[in-house]
């Protein structure tokens, strides 16, 4: 029997959903906390890619076909970025060591259009997961969710099919009947 851990969410930590999670929004998602306090948390979902473009939704932005992520079902009209260039100054939130959340879009375009910066150094997201007072503690408390701190290579993993799978591999021999866990357990 897996033992799923019980630590306190924590900005820079990830949130891997446990298999059992029927809400569609989260079904398999890797969700990377950015912030965590008495009041709640926000998240941004890493595995649920768009059919668009960062371009395709943002005006004026330059040369960036960067993809768009579903960070969330809250504030689906919403712009939430992630990176990992700490000299962009563009007063970013240092989430973990080398992880930033947010800035000032307006400078961050100037610097797209300045610096040679790489897509696979940021991820775009519109919308964002959010627990209020003690929801998310409660969800961990009743095995919803699985975590485990964060790396850079985590949140960033581009096979986002595989991103959920990846996370439990990650984990140690424990977690590997997971990591082959079918879609729908009803099918085999």
């Amino acid at each position: 029997m897996i033992k799923i851990p019980k630590n306190p969410p924590e900005s820079g930590t990830l949130l891997i959903s446990a298999v059992n999670m029927m809400d569609p929004n989260f079904s398999r998602s890797v969700i990377f906390i950015c912030d965590h306090d008495l009041d709640g948390s926000f998240g941004l979902v890493l595995n649920q890619p768009l059919p668009l473009n960062v371009s395709d939704v943002v005006n004026n932005i330059h040369n960036w076909e960067g993809k768009l992520y579903r960070g969330g079902p809250v504030q689906e009209n919403s712009l939430h970025f992630l990176h990992r260039c700490p000299d962009l100054e563009i007063n970013s939130k240092e989430i973990m060591p080398g992880i930033y959340w947010g800035g000032d879009f307006e400078a961050l375009n100037e610097r797209f259009i300045t610096k040679n910066l790489s897509s696979s150094d940021f991820r775009f997201f519109v919308g964002y997961s959010g627990w209020g007072k003690g929801q998310l503690e409660d969800e961990i408390k009743r095995d919803s969710w699985f975590s485990r701190k964060a790396t850079s290579d985590l949140i960033f993993f581009d096979d986002c099919q595989n991103h959920w799978r990846k996370i439990f591999s990650t984990m140690g021999s424990e977690y590997d009947l997971l990591v082959n866990f079918p879609d729908d357990p009803r099918l085999n």
